[in-house]
């Protein structure tokens, strides 16, 4: 191997070591961030478990109990321990997320144009907020009423029947919380991709307004995949699953306004600067 081969492998290795430092940092800084919010959580998680508990006592109320007798349990020495575990986790997570999304946009935004980086960092600040949004919906409306479904299963005692009362474990009734707001959240994330893939051209409104009806009938394959089997949330999450993909149509179509627009007033402006100017004949005279 000549010299200037070697001079050639080590110019283009560099580069490649400057973007493995710059991840190492970024990483460093996304799972420190992530670890401070666990910490915090898990001081915090027994006020954190009872305030997700707080839609549970609403349910009790609108079922005609008292929401002062609510009661969970736990059937393992350790099943209370991992909980606070397990909902710490979660919301290092939702803290530590802007964050790490901050470390992800600097890491890409250096490979991106400026108009690049013009059109991604809104959808950047968009995200968390959907994701807020459809945590906020899990949390005062779909819980308390997911619950209260529940709650109506129960069955008095008398001397025909047995009394079959709701005690639900804390580890199952922070899963069911945790899937919900997942997958709220997860749906709410719809208008920032779909709007991030017709910015790159891999969709279109006219795409998107064809598969409308493929999307309705995925809408409630998902939801039923994803939330508990109760006919309740499965249509609460169908149901702003489809508003949110009409939504993501009409955001599609908007951008491609936009994109038509700049691009006329682009081929303006080139024709402008095409357009001949006075002669020198013309001029002479």
């Amino acid at each position: 191997m000549s010299v200037t081969d070697k001079d050639d492998i080590e110019k283009s290795s560099a580069p490649l070591v400057e973007h493995l430092m710059e991840l190492r940092t970024r990483l460093m800084w996304s799972i420190g961030g992530f670890f401070v919010a666990f910490l915090i959580c898990f001081f915090f998680a027994k006020p954190l478990f009872n305030l997700l508990v707080v839609p549970f006592k609403w349910a009790t109320s609108w079922a005609g109990l008292d929401p002062q007798k609510v009661e969970l349990i736990y059937t393992a020495p350790q099943e209370f321990f991992f909980t606070q575990v397990k909902l710490a986790m979660f919301g290092g997570m939702v803290i530590a997320f802007p964050l790490i999304a901050t470390q992800i946009y600097k890491f890409i935004a250096p490979g991106l144009y400026k108009n690049e980086r013009a059109a991604f960092l809104p959808f950047l600040i968009a995200s968390p907020i959907l994701f807020l949004l459809g945590a906020s919906l899990v949390y005062f409306f779909f819980t308390p009423m997911v619950m209260w479904f529940f709650l109506a299963m129960q069955q008095s005692g008398s001397a025909d029947q047995v009394q079959i009362s709701l005690l639900p474990k804390v580890s199952e009734y922070l899963s069911l919380i945790m899937t919900l707001i997942f997958s709220f959240g997860l749906v709410f994330q719809l208008p920032v991709v779909t709007s991030l893939m017709t910015r790159v051209g891999i969709l279109s409104s006219q795409a998107l307004a064809d598969k409308r009806k493929w999307a309705i009938v995925s809408a409630f394959v998902v939801a039923a995949v994803l939330t508990p089997p109760d006919p309740l949330s499965q249509i609460g999450l169908a149901l702003p699953t489809i508003i949110l993909y009409e939504i993501s149509i009409w955001t599609a179509r908007m951008i491609e306004r936009s994109r038509a627009k700049e691009q006329a007033a682009d081929e303006d402006a080139a024709a402008a600067e095409e357009k001949p100017g006075d002669s020198p004949a013309e001029t002479s005279v």
